[in-house]
């Protein structure tokens, strides 16, 4: 929600020691991670769609079970006396933040986000339009998210805010924005175990299609906003797309109402929207953040047009049909962990099909899919990026460009294999795209890792991105989200940081699948039992230990295509002094990577 300026504090202080007993009462499990996998960023849910584990925005907002447990934090939202939609604890773990961005989407329009601090250091601070805040323990904020904002926790600890999202009443703004009296003035709220105050939420079901009053107030919302960094005739001719696209969905609404009737023409008037607005789109931006009018016209009104049913596998996909793409297998792994070496023993068998390498070209020949197109600023995929249109070319492609060992003529029957390491950041986007698919997670010991990911780097061999926004120099391997942290960072940093997002974004994705649809394996233990690691494989993978695999399994394991200098006991020793200085905050996850 747009505000006249960047913060407000709310004049009114909590319990801090309270708030944090109760926080610190509740168990690891209870934080997941950020629903963009941001690194160092997790969450509690405290209310949700029907009060279950999930993120969404829409539906029936409910307490979940934690934050039945914590009285004192319902009771501090309770009595605030608004509507509150979907709320969380957000942790950042040192060292790390949150990426600048403006909240644009839909849900924000007419939303402020409330921050109640409840563990936080002075070095914790909150950016906003270029303004700084430390946001003390014990106390409220409010922002305005759609300027620009981003968080830097810099301290050695944890950082946990309760964070709410509200429309807010009447009588919540004029408290948020009145003139603040002298803090000794503020009230302090207690806990009182005999308060009676309900706890309000949302319930926000989307109607089938979008009124259109509500879409000629989001328009004109945005063409407020609208300014034209090239030709002011661009900008006319935009306003104007916009201006008749509103007449024309009131007419469809005439027509056939919002309860769901004549669905084709609503998405045939978004989708022609939508393919002109890509045409003129071109330089032009909001004023307050500089967001694409485009990504804005798409994030806050295109996609929540018409409320589409539940993404179902595309047509003749089933669990365990017998076709070209049935139950695929893809070698998630952080780059330069092991995984070529991994992939071509596996794929020597003719019991896999594969593309004979790594398989760039299958999602970042889409131009939607790629770094730099709306919405996209790394090579992180969820699941709500896998369009209809998409998974259908994908698939195809997929299909067509399998391949036998050495390039044979592919095996009818044999699942596909595939490896490449970007993929680490996609396991929801290729669950979509193939809703059978199995993945083998390899990881490697962090101290060879990012030695192995800083000579890559050095090398320049690996180069994916010549240039990048605010980023000197190329970029050399995969583009995990919130790449900005690393601008003007040692390469060790960059190196580590590249392994622990890889390894804790795949992890996370993982665990979240049934247990049936991955199966781990660690580099050092592979070398250790080609054999045995590969015979385990084949068995999870649903494919013979054939007279191929035990060859290659049987003699030592060639160099794989990829190998950048011979393999070498202790070789990461050459870094090791870059090495020991970021490892301290690889240990956690290479402590649960050892323990899966």
């Amino acid at each position: 929600m747009r505000l006249s300026r960047p913060f407000y504090q709310l004049p009114v202080l909590f319990d801090v020691a309270r708030l944090q007993a109760e926080v610190a009462a509740l168990p690891p499990q209870a934080f997941v991670p950020h629903p963009d996998r941001v690194p160092g960023n997790s969450a509690v849910r405290l209310i949700s769609a029907e009060g279950q584990e999930t993120d969404a925005v829409h539906g029936t907002m409910r307490p979940t079970p934690w934050l039945e447990a914590m009285p004192y934090l319902k009771q501090v939202l309770a009595g605030f006396g608004v509507v509150w939609s979907r709320s969380r604890l957000m942790r950042l773990d040192p060292g790390t933040g949150v990426p600048e961005h403006a909240d644009i989407n839909y849900h924000w329009h007419t939303r402020v986000r409330l921050h109640i601090p409840v563990f936080t250091r002075p070095e914790v601070r909150f950016h906003c339009d270029g303004e700084a805040a430390h946001m003390g323990a014990g106390e409220a904020w409010i922002f305005d998210n759609w300027r620009r904002h981003h968080v830097e926790n810099r301290a050695d600890h944890p950082r946990i805010h309760l964070v709410a999202d509200t429309t807010g009443t009447a009588a919540f703004w004029q408290f948020a924005t009145a003139a603040t009296p002298p803090r000794d003035q503020w009230p302090r709220v207690a806990f009182d175990p005999q308060a009676q105050m309900p706890l309000l939420t949302e319930t926000n079901e989307r109607a089938a299609v979008m009124p259109a009053a509500e879409v000629q107030g989001l328009v004109e919302d945005l063409r407020g906003e609208l300014v034209a960094t090239t030709t002011q005739t661009q900008g006319e001719a935009f306003h104007t797309l916009l201006e008749n696209f509103v007449f024309d969905w009131r007419q469809l609404c005439a027509l056939h109402g919002t309860s769901g009737e004549g669905l084709d023409a609503f998405r045939h008037l978004a989708t022609a929207v939508q393919v002109r607005a890509g045409e003129l789109s071109e330089g032009l931006v909001m004023r307050t953040n500089g967001a694409s009018a485009r990504l804005v016209l798409e994030k806050r009104v295109l996609q929540h047009l018409v409320a589409e049913p539940q993404p179902r596998a595309p047509a003749g996909v089933r669990s365990k049909a017998k076709g070209p793409l049935d139950r695929p297998v893809f070698i998630i792994a952080a780059p330069r962990s092991g995984s070529t070496l991994l992939y071509e023993t596996l794929a020597a068998t003719p019991g896999f099909n594969s593309f004979g390498g790594e398989a760039h070209w299958l999602i970042e020949d889409h131009a939607d899919l790629r770094p730099g197109a709306p919405g996209m600023d790394s090579n992180r995929l969820g699941a709500a990026e896998a369009t209809p249109d998409l998974i259908a070319a994908i698939r195809e492609i997929a299909s067509n460009r399998r391949r036998g060992p050495q390039g044979t003529s592919p095996s009818e029957g044999a699942p596909l294999l595939e490896k490449t390491p970007k993929n680490a950041l996609r396991i929801p986007f290729l669950k979509r795209v193939f809703p059978d698919a199995r993945f083998i997670f390899l990881w490697r010991d962090p101290r060879e890792n990012v030695s192995s990911i800083m000579e890559a780097w050095k090398a320049g061999g690996w180069v994916t991105y010549r240039t990048l926004p605010g980023w000197e120099g190329p970029w050399s391997l995969l583009l995990p989200p919130g790449w900005q942290m690393m601008s003007g960072a040692p390469l060790e940093t960059v190196a580590a940081w590249q392994w622990r997002s890889a390894n804790q974004i795949a992890l996370d994705d993982l665990q979240s699948l049934p247990d049936e649809d991955w199966t781990a394996v660690a580099y050092h233990d592979f070398l250790a039992d080609p054999a045995g690691v590969t015979r385990r494989l084949c068995d999870f993978a649903g494919v013979s230990f054939d007279a191929a695999l035990q060859a290659r399994t049987a003699a030592p394991l060639p160099l794989s295509r990829h190998t950048h200098t011979a393999p070498a006991a202790d070789k990461w020793l050459r870094n090791r002094e870059s090495i020991e200085r970021v490892l301290p905050g690889l240990e956690a996850l290479w402590y649960r990577l050892a323990n899966l």
